[in-house]
């Protein structure tokens, strides 16, 4: 199982940022994904998730209007589009899968990819 996610950087206050996770081996279309992030010095909060079949989303209440998740089953890949960024958006975002074997639940994490917003 591989989740690797990209397209982090440094963005100015105001900016927006895509990031994208590819995911393999697992039946990605079954598996509910999420992004994460986990600012420094405190723990990991989830920011949005979506269903197997991309009809329900869900957002923080921190990100809500700015963010929006999205996937591709097709390319096993899910998307965040990050608008309207703030300071205090900076952290390390992680990529979750998470889904039932018939047997038992495996949940797999991406390695991160940073977000700095600064000016």
């Amino acid at each position: 199982v591989q989740l690797v996610e990209s397209g982090g950087g440094l963005v100015q206050p105001g900016g927006s940022l895509r990031l994208s996770c590819e995911a393999s081996g697992f039946p990605f279309s079954e598996a509910v994904m999420s992004w994460y992030r986990q600012a420094p010095g405190k723990g990991r909060d989830e920011v949005s998730d979506i269903t197997g079949d991309g009809v329900t989303t869900t957002h923080a209440d921190s990100v809500k209007g700015r963010f929006t998740i999205s996937r591709d089953n097709a390319r096993n890949t899910v998307s965040l589009q990050m608008n309207n960024l703030k300071l205090e958006d900076t952290a390390l975002y992680f990529c979750r899968a998470d889904y039932y074997d018939g047997l038992w639940r495996r949940i797999y994490w991406g390695q991160g990819t940073q977000v700095t917003v600064s000016s």
